[in-house]
């Protein structure tokens, strides 16, 4: 049932990892994961971009995700971040995530080394050829990569059976018209301030930061653009945007991280070097974004 595509639509939580003196806060993580499960998510993404993947180890990328899918409890999908620029890695952490029980596992499009379309497609499918029976969902995000997924590899890997779904960070909606036309794969956006264009466009759902700290809300735009309530979802979109501007005004996770703290979901807003706290004038208007919501200081 997993790799029909169908099943990968609605608000997926780009989790983000909270550490406190260095460590992962696992209190908090159980606070953060009940908190997307109680708001109606579809699923929760551990070890994604903001999750700060790259500034984890890997045993700490393990035990992320088995905290994740014991504590979810099958209360909703849990999809892995497994990405990574070598190969044999992704293989090894897509393993790990089917073998730990997830659903499904989302693969950044390798990074740094920049491979030609011959070079991602192989990639794709070497890491979707050895863990056959787990959905796989790719993204594409070339402002971090350097490398754009064209429409004709992502075409040929949606040829591969357990290749279910695309996270669409591009920026480009008219990628979602041409991918729906050509492939049968479910269309999730990658930023959250798109959501809604690209779901009236056939996008079935989002990947999405501002979950971490507003679920019922982003859940509730999602349900009304799936719906075509279209004056309803724009309605909330026009609501969501100023905090959707000031969650990334800094590099992605810090705001939400900050955002999380202030709402006392995280103990610490902490990050990890190479990333640092955001500046206070971008702490002062993510409070003042967050007042609407009802997210009251801790302090």
């Amino acid at each position: 049932m997993l790799h029909n595509s169908s099943v990968w639509s609605g608000c997926f939580t780009a989790l983000a990892t909270p550490f406190q003196n260095g460590r992962i806060d696992y209190d908090s993580f159980s606070k953060l994961i009940e908190h997307q499960v109680e708001s109606g998510v579809r699923g929760v993404v551990p070890c994604g971009t903001t999750g700060e993947s790259p500034t984890l180890s890997e045993n700490e990328h393990d035990e992320v995700v088995q905290f994740t899918i014991r504590q979810t409890n099958r209360r909703c999908l849990v999809l892995v971040g497994t990405g990574s620029n070598s190969t044999a890695i992704a293989v090894d952490r897509t393993r790990h995530a089917r073998d730990a029980g997830a659903d499904g596992a989302l693969l950044v499009s390798p990074y740094y080394n920049k491979p030609s379309q011959e070079g991602l497609y192989k990639h794709y499918e070497a890491v979707a050829r050895a863990a056959s029976d787990l959905a796989i969902v790719l993204y594409d995000i070339p402002g971090r990569t350097g490398v754009n997924i064209e429409i004709e590899t992502v075409v040929r890997l949606a040829n591969i059976h357990n290749i279910v779904a695309i996270k669409e960070a591009a920026g480009k909606v008219e990628r979602i018209t041409k991918l729906r036309e050509l492939t049968s794969l479910s269309l999730l956006s990658g930023d959250d301030s798109m959501t809604l264009p690209m779901m009236s466009l056939g996008a079935s759902g989002v990947v999405s930061v501002a979950s971490n700290i507003i679920p019922s809300e982003i859940v509730a735009l999602v349900h009304a653009a799936a719906e075509g309530r279209y004056q309803d979802a724009r309605t909330m979109h026009d609501r969501l945007s100023p905090l959707l501007r000031a969650l990334f005004l800094e590099t992605n996770p810090t705001p939400v991280k900050f955002a999380l703290e202030h709402a006392g979901i995280f103990k610490s807003g902490e990050v990890r070097l190479p990333l640092v706290m955001p500046s206070e004038r971008v702490r002062a208007e993510i409070q003042s974004a967050l007042q609407p919501f009802g997210c009251a200081s801790q302090a």
